[in-house]
């Protein structure tokens, strides 16, 4: 009989160990958008900016202050696992994080599986808007091109940085919406001939637990409001032929 009792509760043990490695090893949530605007698939995925295996990984970081910056989850966790990068950068005044600032590098192997990481600046935390996001849209647009990045991953990292001015799915929504602004454009000079043919295949939009909902119907609605603004775009060349 003992023997019996011993077998089964090992057997139930064995078998939560085998769910619970089920579970940890599960593909995280992710939403991805049925209309692909300019070819792009977007979604949304509840990962942090150092799980995603992207070619260009993109977060935002206010400017620098002299009092200290504020780390807090996916923020803490990116910084640690680049090996305190971040901070190093921010602390020693080699990157001020003005609006629109860019700097990139090639994280180091074992650290995150992207192949490549950019920090856009938002400048000044008090005076963070959407326009703010906005410039960081087009900038991560046209900068994923430069690179020639097929696939592009973003993280607002607003939250994590203590900041709660601007809701987490409108935020998402309004990059969303100047990034394919700006890719509309470059599709259109590489269509002029005026620039090298290059095409983004996907772009997934970070979100955590608390935020995913919020921005899949946000970023569904900015898909849907950005696609109706480019199709009133002037279509003649930006450029005129002179003989």
């Amino acid at each position: 009989m003992k023997t019996r009792i011993l077998v089964s509760t090992l057997a139930v043990a064995l078998l939560a160990a085998t769910a619970s490695a089920a579970d940890s090893s599960a593909a995280p949530k992710q939403h991805a958008f049925d209309t692909k605007p300019l070819g792009i698939q977007l979604s949304i995925k509840m990962v942090g900016p150092y799980m995603e295996a992207a070619d260009l990984q993109i977060i935002c970081l206010f400017k620098h202050k002299a009092s200290g910056d504020t780390y807090q989850n996916a923020a803490t966790e990116t910084n640690e696992k680049l090996g305190g990068l971040l901070s190093a950068l921010r602390n020693r005044g080699e990157f001020v994080g003005d609006l629109g600032e860019t700097f990139l590098f090639t994280p180091t192997k074992g650290s995150i599986p992207a192949k490549r990481f950019m920090v856009i600046g938002l400048g000044k935390e008090k005076d963070l808007s959407l326009d703010s996001i906005r410039v960081v849209g087009r900038v991560a647009a046209r900068e994923a091109v430069r690179l020639k990045a097929k696939h592009v991953a973003w993280a607002p990292v607003i939250r994590d940085e203590g900041n709660s001015t601007i809701e987490v799915g409108l935020g998402d929504r309004t990059f969303v919406e100047q990034f394919l602004s700006a890719y509309d454009t470059e599709k259109r000079l590489q269509a002029q001939g005026l620039a090298p043919k290059f095409s983004i295949e996907d772009c997934v939009i970070e979100a955590g637990p608390t935020y995913f909902n919020s921005a899949v119907k946000q970023v569904g609605e900015g898909i849907e409001s950005a696609t109706a603004e480019l199709a009133k775009r002037d279509a003649a060349p930006y450029a005129s032929t002179t003989k």
